[in-house]
């Protein structure tokens, strides 16, 4: 039968895994009593109850009064009840304590199987409790498996395990088992099969934490991260400013030597990152979006939100960056359309030009007469879907 040692092993839990006792009091009467009901029947009005400061285990049978009984398992007739009690009515609750000699080992079994299960599922709620607050949080994880393509890590302090998506890799890196790795906290998903983290570091969620870890003035708000655009294992874009005059948001975010921007490199597999001051003003903004490349001039067409820009022309290439990774990632920067021009395109164009317009942004009108750009990619236009994880 349960015993001293059963009580004393719950007083234990709650306060080496800080769990309240009554949590499990209240479960295991519970569980008890359907065990009894399904030992005597399921029809007989029963109820365990447990006593802590006792230490003890009593199981009462409830009967209510009636004139004539027609259920024997859940009524009493009115004179059986008054030689128990002269006072009952018809109507009263008889309770009557029953013997637990026969119940003890089945009510052992069922007391052990109780607890294992509660203890898990409140540890599962106070881990998933503990992890919601981690949400879009940076952590550094262990390695712990690598299943077709999904890199599985260890949360810190936790017994569960971060899942890392191929799509939230950054390509190109390498995961090995027992590697110590940074990852960024997606989402935090409760399921029928547990608590499931999804964790990246392919999005640019992962960029700003590492920006605020790295860089303290960004961490304390002495210089703001306006937006990033980042194609992962290749570039990110990371626009910053500061509303304080005696700082300089690009030589602070670079650090001494490069410090500070080499150790963010680093733990992006080695991806370059373009600084760009930000400006209200989208001429500005546009031009400094499409470094390293030297601007000469922008236009923009404030009802299309589009913008066209000219570059010399030994720097085209550079301004559109590989199947037009640069000028892709200045659009989703700047949130303007961009379409790129070499110098002498514009030179060599009659001097009453048509006012310009921009419908699209795509190979056809972006890169029209660039028959060395043939093979460039669609670059898409800038939408709210790429501040993802900001």
């Amino acid at each position: 039968m349960i015993n001293k040692d059963f009580f004393q092993a719950l007083d234990d839990l709650e306060v080496e895994k800080k769990i309240n006792k009554e949590t499990f009091i209240a479960t295991l009467e519970t569980a008890l009593t359907s065990a009894y009901k399904k030992m005597y029947g399921q029809a007989k009005s029963a109820m365990v109850k447990l006593n802590p400061e006792k230490a003890t285990i009593k199981i009462y049978s409830y009967k209510t009064v009636v004139e004539e009984v027609q259920d024997s398992d859940k009524e009493i007739s009115l004179q059986e009840a008054r030689l128990i009690k002269k006072s009952y009515k018809v109507g009263d609750l008889v309770q009557t304590e029953e013997s637990t000699k026969d119940f003890g080992r089945i009510a052992a079994q069922t007391a052990k199987q109780v607890v294992m299960q509660k203890l898990k599922e409140i540890e599962r709620q106070m881990a998933l409790s503990e992890l919601s607050e981690k949400e879009d949080e940076l952590l550094t994880t262990i390695i712990k498996r690598v299943d077709n393509g999904t890199v599985y890590v260890q949360i810190s302090n936790t017994h569960t395990e971060g899942v890392m998506l191929p799509s939230d890799q950054i390509p190109g890196e390498k995961y090995n088992v027992g590697d110590r790795i940074k990852v960024y906290v997606k989402k935090i998903k409760d399921s029928f099969k547990g608590t499931q983290i999804q964790v990246t570091r392919s999005n640019i969620g992962f960029v700003r934490k590492l920006f605020e870890l790295e860089i303290p003035e960004i961490a304390s708000g002495d210089i703001k991260i306006k937006n990033i655009a980042r194609d992962a294992g290749n570039r990110t874009k990371v626009a910053v400013y500061t509303e304080k005059q005696n700082i300089d948001p690009i030589g602070t975010c670079v650090g001494f030597h490069g410090q500070r921007i080499d150790t963010i490199s680093a733990e992006l597999n080695g991806e370059k990152i373009d600084l760009i001051e930000y400006s209200d003003d989208p001429l500005e903004y546009i031009a400094k979006s499409l470094s390293p490349a030297k601007v000469i001039s922008v236009e923009t067409n404030e009802s299309l939100h589009s913008s066209r820009v000219i570059v010399p022309d030994d720097k085209l290439s550079l301004a559109i960056g590989k199947n037009g990774q640069n000028v892709r990632l200045a659009a989703r920067l700047t949130g303007w359309k961009i379409e790129v021009k070499p110098e002498s395109s514009v030179i060599s164009q009659d001097v009453k030009e048509p006012e310009y317009e921009l419908t699209e942004l795509n190979d056809d009108d972006a890169f029209e007469g660039l028959s060395d750009l043939e093979d460039l990619e669609e670059i898409p236009s800038y939408d709210d879907d790429d501040k993802s994880g900001e």
